[in-house]
């Protein structure tokens, strides 16, 4: 069940990061344990990163704190739904429960259309706006081959 209070401070930090100037109308938090572990609005103008969203600073933030890549346990609040990027780094961080306030549609209306990212996910990268062409595979996947056999990996 989403703590509202949580939330509330997660539209609270889309509102200061809109009045400082120091990025878009986004934030978000990390919660374990009914605590919050990190919090986060969005950065993409003022860090000049492009992937200095609100849900990547927190999750960013957050691994520091709990010194762990893996989130288990946690739960993102954020102030709006996940872009692609940001949706993917929460399911790489292992985020148990992700609760939004304003929708995707919300967001295209605000000027932050993201639909293009969908429709590219799906596409054959060949296909895509930005082309992408593979190069080198059977050199590359020696990479491969060494993590396989390599017995002391920290899987991820």
């Amino acid at each position: 069940m989403a703590n509202l209070a949580f939330m509330r401070r997660a539209i609270a930090l889309s509102e200061e990061a809109l009045h400082s100037g120091q990025g878009g109308p986004f934030g978000a938090l990390i919660v374990k344990d009914d605590r919050i572990v990190a919090e986060a609005h969005n950065r993409v103008t003022s860090a000049n990163d492009p992937t200095a969203h609100a849900e990547i600073e927190a999750i960013r933030q957050a691994c520091r704190v709990l010194n762990d890549f893996y989130l288990q346990g946690c739960e993102i609040y954020t102030s709006c739904e996940p872009c692609p990027m940001c949706l993917s780094a929460i399911y790489w961080a292992h985020v148990e429960r992700i609760y939004y306030a304003n929708t995707r549609q919300d967001a295209a209306q605000a000027g932050f259309d993201d639909a293009f990212l969908y429709r590219e996910i799906s596409t054959a990268p060949e296909h895509r706006a930005i082309p992408a062409h593979q190069v080198l595979a059977n050199e590359a996947w020696s990479a491969f081959e060494h993590w396989q056999r390599k017995v002391d990996k920290q899987h991820y």
